[in-house]
């Protein structure tokens, strides 16, 4: 089974806002745990380029899990994404999230 890559993009209006949740990215990928070990493999987020194809979209994260058990316990228990989310939700306007399974991942890397 291929890792899970899940990619959410958000609208935040303000500079200063996009700041404090790229910040508490950085907080959230050292203090995520499940089971007493951290299981996010990969969490890289960024502000989007200012360009018409982004249609307002302006913060997007890459996260990978190795299962979707491991995204689940994201979604549903992880305690470092509920104080990230208590952090997002007063300054969004707005928030999509899709998942998947890669299937052109290459094998070695």
């Amino acid at each position: 089974m291929a890792p899970i890559e899940r990619v959410t993009m958000f609208k935040i209006p303000k500079r200063e806002d996009r700041e404090k949740v790229l910040e508490g990215y950085r907080v959230m990928k050292k203090t995520a745990v499940k089971d007493g070990k951290p299981y996010i493999l990969t969490c890289e987020a960024g502000e989007a380029a200012d360009e018409p194809r982004a249609q307002g979209w302006n913060l997007v994260n890459k996260s990978t899990f190795a299962s979707k058990a491991d995204m689940d316990f994201y979604d549903q228990e992880c305690q470092a994404h509920a104080q990230f989310k208590q952090l997002v939700v007063p300054v969004k306007t707005d928030l999509m999230t899709v998942w998947y399974e890669s299937a052109t991942r290459d094998s070695m890397l």
